[in-house]
């Protein structure tokens, strides 16, 4: 089975860049990175200091409901190109020893059992387990520290 990191939507970040209203329906706050720990979710590259970036509210669900979180994310404020669609795991990931890996049924809800703080070099081992599993349509990445989304992980 192949697997595929996949980015924010270009679409999606075309339009927060341009000043559409995040998933609060409050404009993209405008900040200026200091070069530390500022990963833009649509490139999966850290925003280099001095590079203005948004924070925003995003929620990686199609419609309300219990389990579809909502949460702090980072965006280059400039436009930035896709990060490619791999299934290697994206540099970006690699200097922090570890993240949160869930997995959400065909209905956009949590399958009990499935999340986890993973190491990172153990990250892909990981989301093969746990796609070879039907009831699993596809995982979430998150920062193990403070639980924010950093992309999302589907079978190839």
């Amino acid at each position: 089975m192949t697997i595929r990191f996949r980015p924010l939507p270009t679409d999606e970040v075309r339009a927060l860049q341009d000043g559409a209203p995040d998933a609060y329906g409050l404009p993209p706050e405008r900040r200026i990175s200091d070069g530390d720990g500022v990963p833009c979710r649509h490139c999966l590259r850290n925003v280099a200091k001095g590079e203005p970036y948004l924070v925003l509210a995003y929620r990686p669900f199609p419609a309300l409901q219990p389990y579809a979180e909502t949460g702090p994310i980072f965006l280059h404020a400039e436009r930035c190109a896709p990060a490619a669609q791999t299934d290697v795991l994206p540099d970006l990931f690699k200097a922090t020893p570890d993240y949160i890996v869930r997995g959400y049924g065909h209905d956009d809800r949590i399958v009990y059992g499935t999340g986890g703080v993973v190491a990172s070099n153990r990250i892909c081992q990981r989301v093969h387990e746990l796609l070879a599993r039907p009831e699993i349509a596809y995982l979430h990445m998150r920062s193990a520290r403070n639980n924010c989304y950093q992309c999302r992980i589907d079978r190839g």
